[in-house]
């Protein structure tokens, strides 16, 4: 997916080694989710066409882009399998704004963000992009578009950044290449080498395919 983008067809390329790594605690991703709200205030309109560190997309797709899969996991923990479950998030580019973003956006977060309170959505099955995967698979795979794409925003937008630990290290569970598949289904881009000793972030950063260093001008 390259976290850009396909998170359901990750995480059915790796649902059993994911089920192994994500089975210990139910990750939280209130806090993930608050902080891309607090990033959205400083976005003005002339940011929207602004570089990001996903290729395909400028800061207005990026935006879009987190709305469409705001809706779509929060439909996924709920179990109301339609239309915003079933289509893939790279199905069409470019990815549209709507006008009413800055309403609609913070109140989806506030909503996937509720959606996966509830243990009933991390048990059984879902499905997320038009793939059918566990529920806990489907939670992780949550987490991690949020965090990434978090940090994506606030990189693009010049703000900083900072993620708990416990999101990072199920980030990092979910996006670290398996013994078994090491090219990870093809599915997320090559990590970007990061030394062994830097913050965990920039770990988790580099195993989603982008440079810790990445800026605006970069592109």
């Amino acid at each position: 997916m390259d976290t850009h983008e396909n998170p359901a067809s990750a995480a059915h390329e790796t649902v059993a080694s994911s089920t192994r790594r994500t089975a210990a605690a139910l990750p939280d991703l209130e806090p993930a989710a608050r902080r891309i709200a607090e990033l959205l205030g400083p976005v003005g309109d002339g940011a929207l066409d602004g570089p990001t560190p996903c290729p395909d997309y400028a800061v207005r797709e990026l935006l879009g882009h987190l709305t469409g899969l705001a809706t779509a996991f929060r439909d996924a923990a709920r179990k109301d399998l339609g239309p915003s479950t079933a289509a893939s998030p790279d199905a069409a580019l470019p990815v549209l704004l709507d006008d009413d973003w800055r309403e609609v956006l913070p109140r989806r977060l506030e909503e996937v963000a509720a959606a996966w309170r509830a243990p009933d959505a991390w048990t059984g099955m879902t499905r997320a992009g038009g793939i059918e995967l566990p529920g806990e698979v489907a939670g992780a795979v949550a987490l991690n578009e949020l965090v990434i794409h978090g940090w994506d925003l606030a990189r693009s937008t010049g703000q900083p950044y900072a993620a708990g630990e416990a999101e990072l290290r199920s980030c990092e569970a979910l996006l670290a290449p398996d013994e078994d598949d090491p090219d990870r289904g093809g599915i997320f881009a090559p990590p970007v080498p990061v030394p062994a000793d830097a913050p965990l972030l920039d770990r988790v950063i580099g195993l989603s395919g982008r440079r810790p260093d990445w800026r605006p001008g970069d592109r």
